[in-house]
């Protein structure tokens, strides 16, 4: 029988690499995976609606690198650095709050995407302001995936809304579709994020397959 599995899983080791990396850490597995995934709920929380697509962690012994992949990082750096400073200390006194194990020094990066259209998390977010701007949902889906589209990098793009779409007293589904997204290929560089777009009827959630081409070993 098939599986449902998501995109990132499927192809881990293979074109993907893992989002928390450690190096020359030893019988701290437990500290840091709960460290990681409590630190990484608070990170996605605070960034909402700033169009921030990844955040990776890296650790050494005595380090915790926090990386933040966004399209907007003047938003998250603020004036002469000051929003990457608070960033630091809300991460520091967040980690000494639940009593987290940082294992050193906390440093952060900010990365910028390049392509932001080929990126689902951010098309998931532009989506989800124009949904919370009370925007007819056909409109917005139909403009945002014209836009994924006509970016050079893109070979398809896929994107479900569920829930009370238009205030309807019933929940159901819309899809829209363009180009191709193969799931079963491997090498397939297929781009997937759910989201949730927050109205005061409900929440309505979104998924977004983005498909940029294969990879394959040089």
């Amino acid at each position: 029988m098939t599986h449902t599995v998501h995109p990132y899983s499927h192809r881990l080791g293979i074109i993907r690499d893992w989002k928390s990396r450690w190096f020359g850490v030893k019988n701290k597995y437990k500290e840091f995976l709960k460290s990681d995934v409590l630190l990484r709920e608070y990170l996605e929380k605070r960034f909402r609606g700033q169009y921030v697509s990844n955040i990776e962690m890296e650790r050494g012994e005595k380090i915790l690198r926090v990386i933040v992949e966004t399209s907007r990082p003047g938003m998250i750096i603020g004036r002469n650095g000051e929003g990457a400073t608070k960033l630091r200390e809300d991460i520091m006194s967040f980690i000494a709050k639940n009593k987290l194990s940082a294992g050193g020094e906390v440093k952060i990066d900010i990365k910028e995407v390049k392509s932001p259209e080929s990126n689902a998390s951010i098309v998931a977010q532009m989506i989800a302001d124009g949904l919370e701007k009370r925007l007819p949902f056909r409109r917005v889906v139909k403009s945002v995936v014209e836009k994924v589209m006509a970016n050079r990098d893109v070979q398809g793009v896929k994107v479900e809304l569920s829930g009370r779409l238009g205030g309807a007293s019933m929940a159901r589904q819309e899809k829209m579709k363009r180009g191709r997204i193969p799931l079963q290929t491997f090498r397939a560089d297929v781009d997937f994020v759910k989201y949730e777009a927050r109205l005061p009827y409900g929440g309505i959630g979104i998924k977004v397959w983005i498909y940029r081409g294969e990879i394959f070993n040089k």
